[in-house]
């Protein structure tokens, strides 16, 4: 759905993208790798990824770690994804550091981002990379305001508004810990320059991890510049480290998909009780009555009437025309890879079509 950003006309500097997803969530309490927990039936990795590509990286390095191995089945198929393995998590740095002999030749800018931040749009990645190429900046960052900044980075600025430096919530005075001003971790980095400041990173913190957020100090204190615009709306800024995080992002997510398919002239009676994953499809004029649930990628023409209380399972296709009523896909098996409805058939009743199901259309 997004459209891939070409770099500042002129600058003729590549883009590639760091994303850090090597860490293991122990509020979650979780084997499987935080960032492959789904969002709306999509990874929120999937979403990351997405985001950096439609911004313009033309490469994209995944540092894993922990459940490293279904984070590369899941992707390895994908084009322009290599992924880097932190076998020690000693910090976001240190993390990024890993990914310095694979970026030892390029010459260009680095998005760095974390995969547990699935709400990220391309437009901000886009953003944040035109004002660091337009500024001349050596970093840059992306930061907002929440009413409760509890867990997030503060953001120091000088008197007349310039960066100073981020301070973690764990090493924050009393009075910092007032800052609403807060670092969601969206960066743009001149590649060589971060991988020479990761050089002089210490772990003089509270929790004795290389950050890197003392990159951004280090370019500060060596007298270049570091760019932090507030462009970020707070919902956007929501990462995910507990389940409890996991559902209210969930419903973040869905309340855009909902939009989206409206937009698109869907009709949605009461979206409230409607639940669509992200890689499915819809037609306009259809008509989505309450208590539905469109799954995965299934795929419904236009025209069409779901609803209430139905089933759409993943891989379904509900042809041009065709109603679902209450509950008329659950009974189908849930193995078969792909199930038609149409018009003028039973509504319990299925043709197997061995077509692939379409791809996402909400991203």
């Amino acid at each position: 759905m997004n459209a891939p950003h070409q770099p500042a006309k002129g600058t003729g500097r590549g883009l590639t993208a760091i994303i850090l997803a090597a860490g293991q969530s122990t509020r979650m309490k979780t084997a499987t790798a935080k960032v492959m927990h789904p969002v709306c039936g999509r990874p929120m990795l999937a979403y990351v990824i997405d985001a950096c590509r439609a911004a313009g990286a033309e490469t994209i390095h995944v540092v894993v770690g922990f459940a490293k191995e279904c984070i590369v089945e899941a992707f390895s198929r994908e084009p322009g994804i290599r992924f880097i393995e932190q076998r020690e998590q000693k910090g976001t740095g240190h993390a990024v550091s890993m990914c310095a002999d694979a970026l030892g030749e390029f010459e260009g800018d680095c998005i760095v981002i974390a995969g547990d931040m699935p709400l990220i749009r391309s437009e901000t990645l886009a953003d944040l990379v035109g004002g660091h190429r337009s500024t001349g900046a050596a970093a840059s960052l992306v930061t907002t305001h929440l009413a409760d900044p509890a867990g997030y980075g503060r953001i120091l600025r000088e008197a007349d508004g310039a960066f100073e430096a981020i301070v973690e919530h764990r090493d924050c005075t009393a009075g910092q810990l007032a800052i609403q001003e807060v670092n969601p971790s969206y960066y743009c980095f001149d590649a060589a320059g971060l991988f020479e400041s990761l050089k002089k990173v210490t772990p003089n913190n509270a929790k004795g991890e290389y950050y890197l957020t003392e990159v951004l100090s280090i370019l500060k204190k060596g007298g270049q510049h570091v760019r932090a615009a507030t462009i970020l709306p707070a919902e956007d800024a929501t990462g995910v480290n507990s389940r409890a995080e996991l559902a209210a992002v969930n419903r973040l997510m869905q309340q855009r998909i909902l939009a989206y398919w409206m937009e698109q002239g869907v009709t949605i009676i009461d979206p409230a009780s409607t639940w669509i994953d992200s890689p499915a499809q819809i037609g306009a004029d259809t008509v989505l009555m309450p208590f539905s649930y469109v799954e995965g990628a299934a795929r419904i023409g236009s025209g069409c009437r779901i609803g209430p209380f139905a089933y759409v399972g993943s891989g379904a296709r509900v042809e041009d025309g065709a109603a679902v009523g209450p509950g008329a896909l659950t009974a189908f098996d849930a193995t078969t890879p792909d199930r038609r409805v149409s018009p003028g058939t039973s509504k319990r009743t299925v043709q197997i079509s061995r077509r692939p199901p379409a791809q996402s259309g909400v991203s």
